[in-house]
């Protein structure tokens, strides 16, 4: 089977999932507007898969030549979350649009995945010139650093504790995947352990409370560590073959918060079971394989390093959602991709299976 085709239907099956798990999460609550989120959701798969067919149509090496106005655009956007951003649940993150609410941080992912690749490959798709492994401290390290800081200090001050250290690992595994040199990596591991003490203090009060959570839920079982243990309640009861579809209860009886957007994949493990839950990682697996693939098969290093870094993206927030959601990450509002409820998220991970399936096509020398 085509790569396009293969990643398109792991996609699809993984939001057919997806839906299924949001209405069965709401379909008992009152309101009218939770009867039909999932509606909303079938909606944003819709539009998600018009943005998918346009950028696996479009060529990726055109983003080359555009990564530095769209760095510059993320910044604007992010900026203007501050003068003209929606607050909820007190986190100041998301722009409105006509009856859309669009969440910037979610397009400073896959574009620092871009800003990274073009950085890290050659200066341009037609220069053979010296190795990154060759760069000095200022331009294999502290420069990009500089570049990942800014819109990675503006995400966290949304707050978006989450976002933000996921675009801080991706520029990590990307500096070991150019092959920085290794020196360079002792000392930023160094620094980041110096750092840690004077980060603290800048966490707000609700984050450090996360933190300590996940040390010790039991500190605060009706509080902070409220959602944790009922996530983990959820997952625990699904047993083997789980409840069934719509026979939930923590997610029917409202005892997990959350449960359509951050935490659906505790309510998905109530359902369906630990089978179930190998399926859903099994399809993930499949879909980060060919990102994998996708990337050892490309003759570019841009291409190359942007395979790989939206394939990172997509596998670094699986791996953080589920571990938020077994108790062995803290809570950092990170969205499990293709499941969670949320347009932002929707449409970036589409546009990314895009120039995924673009980054496969077959192509001549340049």
């Amino acid at each position: 089977m085509k790569t396009k085709y293969l990643i398109l239907i792991i996609a699809l099956i993984i939001c057919l999932i997806s839906i299924l798990s949001i209405y069965s999460t709401n379909y008992q609550k009152d309101a009218e507007p939770w009867k039909s989120i999932y509606k909303r959701q079938i909606l944003w798969v819709l539009i998600g898969l018009v943005f998918f067919f346009l950028a696996a149509n479009f060529n990726y090496r055109q983003l080359w030549d555009a990564v530095y106005i769209l760095y510059a655009v993320v910044l604007l956007l992010l900026l203007l979350v501050f003068i003209l951003g929606i607050i909820r649940l007190g986190a100041q993150r998301w722009l409105k649009f006509a009856w859309f609410n669009f969440q910037p941080s979610e397009v400073a992912k896959i574009v620092m995945a871009i800003f990274l690749a073009k950085y890290y490959s050659k200066k341009s798709l037609y220069d053979f010139s010296s190795p990154v492994k060759n760069f000095g401290l200022w331009k294999a390290f502290i420069l990009p650093f500089i570049f990942v800081a800014i819109p990675v200090g503006l995400i966290i001050e949304q707050p978006d504790l989450g976002s933000g250290l996921l675009v801080v690992f991706l520029f990590l595994i990307i500096l070991f995947l150019a092959e920085v040199k290794v020196r360079y990596l002792v000392m930023l591991v160094i620094v980041a352990l110096v750092a840690m003490p004077v980060f603290w203090h800048f966490l707000r009060d609700y984050q450090k409370e996360r933190l300590m959570v996940f040390i010790n839920p039991n500190i605060d079982p009706l509080g902070a560590g409220y959602t944790v243990i009922q996530a983990k309640i959820a997952i625990g009861s699904g047993g083997i073959f789980g409840k069934g579809w719509l026979s939930g209860t923590q997610s029917q009886l409202h005892f997990l918060p959350e449960a359509h957007t951050d935490f659906i994949f505790s309510s998905f493990a109530e359902e369906w079971g630990l089978l179930g839950c190998i399926i859903l990682l099994g399809l993930y697996y499949l879909l980060i394989r060919q990102g994998i693939a996708i990337a050892a098969k490309t003759g570019d290093a841009f291409g190359r390093f942007l395979a790989m870094g939206i394939t990172l993206m997509l596998g670094i927030q699986v791996c953080i959602n589920i571990a938020m959601n077994l108790g062995l990450a803290p809570i950092v509002g990170v969205p499990l991709p293709l499941m969670s409820y949320g347009g932002s998220s929707l449409f970036v991970t589409f546009i990314a299976l895009g120039i995924l399936v673009n980054i496969s096509k077959e192509r001549g020398v340049f």
